[in-house]
């Protein structure tokens, strides 16, 4: 087992889940309605314990979810059955693997993009995202801010100057709105709600 599978099902075996609320996330949703995003094929990068991805499946989507947690893996598969919703699980390093196939018509992940390590790591999940995509293809992305204190714990910090330089040429900019991470906790933390489109004329 990899240094980074061992630390995330070591999070998942002793439910230290400071993220994981139980529920989808309501950027998600609002960012759906208000830009008329219909049900098609979608890649839900990070899934944790299934939450988004069992609501996308229940909005008519056709959702395929990776993360790299084995553990989380199953504890979404159980979730999903529960609902009585259908999804597609596979354990995948997105920083290090192969994205499942598409394309899809929308990636979506809340505070994976930004656990990227380093410039290289975040221009591969770029390349990789955009080549999951097909042809007009959104990618949504929850994005921890630096619109707040530095601290010692919670997500990874990024400004918007960070994520436009990461993300262009590859991807254009739809919508970089201030927000924050559904949460448990009394104080939310800040956070990005990036839609990028996938750029075609990129060779």
């Amino acid at each position: 087992m990899d240094v980074r599978r061992e630390k995330w099902d070591g999070r998942y075996a002793t439910g230290d889940l400071p993220w994981d609320t139980g529920r989808f996330d309501a950027n998600l949703a609002t960012v759906i309605a208000e830009w008329g995003i219909a049900p098609c094929p979608v890649l839900e990068l990070g899934c944790g314990t299934g939450s988004n991805a069992i609501w996308l499946a229940a909005a008519g989507f056709d959702v395929t979810a990776v993360d790299i947690s084995a553990l989380a893996l199953a504890q979404a598969t159980t979730r999903a059955a529960e609902a009585e919703v259908s999804v597609r699980f596979e354990e995948v390093d997105m920083h290090h693997g192969r994205l499942p196939k598409g394309p899809f018509g929308l990636v979506f992940d809340r505070g994976c993009f930004h656990s990227s390590d380093g410039p290289e790591e975040h221009a591969l999940c770029v390349r990789n995202v955009h080549d999951s995509l097909g042809p007009q293809g959104l990618w949504l992305s929850l994005i921890g801010s630096t619109d707040s204190p530095p601290r010692d714990g919670g997500p990874p910090q990024l400004s918007a100057a960070q994520i436009v330089s990461y993300v262009e040429p590859l991807f254009e900019i739809r919508l970089l709105k201030a927000t924050h991470f559904d949460s448990n906790q009394p104080e939310p933390p800040p956070a990005w709600a990036c839609l990028m489109r996938k750029r075609e004329d990129t060779a």
